[in-house]
């Protein structure tokens, strides 16, 4: 207990998944909470349920493809808490319909993902530091992906938003390490949160686990408790850095499962 007391975090995106996770997981260990989610009445279930089990929290709507909706998060926060000192930017959004390769994609859909996925981490950021400063310091933690790591098939629009998130993230720490404020983020590969159990078919989630170094799937306090860590004084010589947890589904030759099954038949 503790690993956070008397800290304030501002979670966006922080209803349900990893954005939850995160939350309840930094409650337990001592800091007071804001949730904003676009789901707002999730976001103050999700409050609401905390504040049940003995917490501090709040929820409130969150637009992030709106500068004055994320202004008016971070003012929120400092109002109810008197400060800010700990930033999770974890809304993302996609479209598997619209985000296609570079020739197919709906380019109305390239600008939106770029608004939504890197320029609300812009915006969370610019809005929060000078509280952060005010504070004597903070810690930002920026949800990516291993999207931004590796090219695909489709969502050309989505790996190339997140790889703004990650170069981003190296350029606030850069600009504001002076102020004792840390900039990180976290790279999540395939995680099963209640969004993923539901959309994916079973046979696509087999393909993700052959080629997983570790025999299952995420969770999402296993970003979470990444995400705490960030938060947490533990990390205070870490920043600029974003960790990949993935299973180690991409570490590796992308022909070892493959290989490794021609070698046992043979």
């Amino acid at each position: 207990m503790g690993r956070v007391s008397g800290k304030v975090a501002l979670v966006t995106g922080g209803a349900s998944g990893i954005g939850l996770s995160a939350a309840r997981l930094m409650v337990r260990e001592g800091a007071k909470i804001v949730i904003a989610d676009y789901n707002v009445d999730a976001a103050k279930e999700a409050a609401e349920h905390i504040v049940h089990e003995g917490g501090e929290a709040e929820g409130l709507f969150l637009d992030a493809s709106q500068a004055d909706s994320i202004k008016d998060a971070v003012a929120y926060t400092v109002e109810r808490y008197g400060s800010l000192t700990i930033l999770f930017n974890n809304v993302g959004v996609t479209n598997l319909k619209k985000d296609l390769d570079v020739v197919n994609i709906d380019l109305d859909e390239w600008d939106r993902l770029m608004n939504v996925n890197t320029k609300s981490v812009l915006l969370g950021c610019r809005f929060a530091i000078p509280h952060m400063v005010e504070s004597g310091g903070g810690s930002i933690i920026n949800t990516a992906s291993m999207a931004a790591f590796a090219g695909d098939s489709v969502r050309s629009a989505y790996g190339a938003s997140k790889a703004a998130v990650v170069n981003l993230t190296r350029y606030i720490a850069a600009q504001y390490g002076k102020d004792k404020i840390r900039c990180n983020g976290v790279a999540p590969g395939l995680i099963l949160t209640p969004a993923a159990k539901n959309s994916m078919p079973p046979a696509v989630l087999d393909i993700f686990a052959k080629y997983n170094a570790l025999p299952y799937h995420g969770e999402a306090d296993d970003i979470g408790n990444t995400v705490l860590i960030l938060a947490s004084d533990e990390s205070k010589f870490i920043t600029g850095q974003t960790i990949q947890v993935e299973g180690g589904h991409y570490m590796a030759n992308p022909s070892i499962a493959d290989f490794n099954q021609f070698l046992a038949q043979a």
